[in-house]
C-alpha cells in the first residue's frame, strides 16, 4: 500500500539567496534601533468609549446606511448641539 503514495513534500532545489543575514552586524543593530509602531496613528481628537441606549428603530436607520454608522450618530449629535 505505501509503495503507491507520492512524497508529501516536493524535492526543491537549494536556492542561493543573495539576501543578507539580518542576525549579523550591522543589520542586527539597525533592526534593534528601528522604531516599532503598532496600531493606527493617534488622532488629534480622540474619542471616548461610552455606552448609550437608543431606540431600536433609530439604530436600525443608522445601521441601514452601512459602515460608519457610529460616526453618523456622532455627526447628528454634533449638529443638534450646534443648533441648540
Amino acid at each position: 500500500m505505501t509503495g503507491n503514495r507520492k512524497p508529501m513534500a516536493p524535492d526543491w532545489p537549494a536556492i542561493d539567496d543573495d539576501a543578507p543575514d539580518l542576525t549579523e552586524s550591522p543589520w542586527a543593530e539597525k533592526l534593534a534601533e528601528a522604531p516599532v509602531q503598532r496600531g493606527r496613528p493617534k488622532s488629534d481628537r480622540t474619542k471616548v468609549s461610552t455606552t448609550i441606549r437608543l431606540d431600536a428603530d433609530v439604530l436600525e436607520r443608522f445601521r441601514a446606511d452601512g459602515p460608519g454608522w457610529q460616526s453618523r450618530i456622532n455627526d447628528a449629535l454634533r449638529d443638534w448641539l450646534a443648533k441648540r
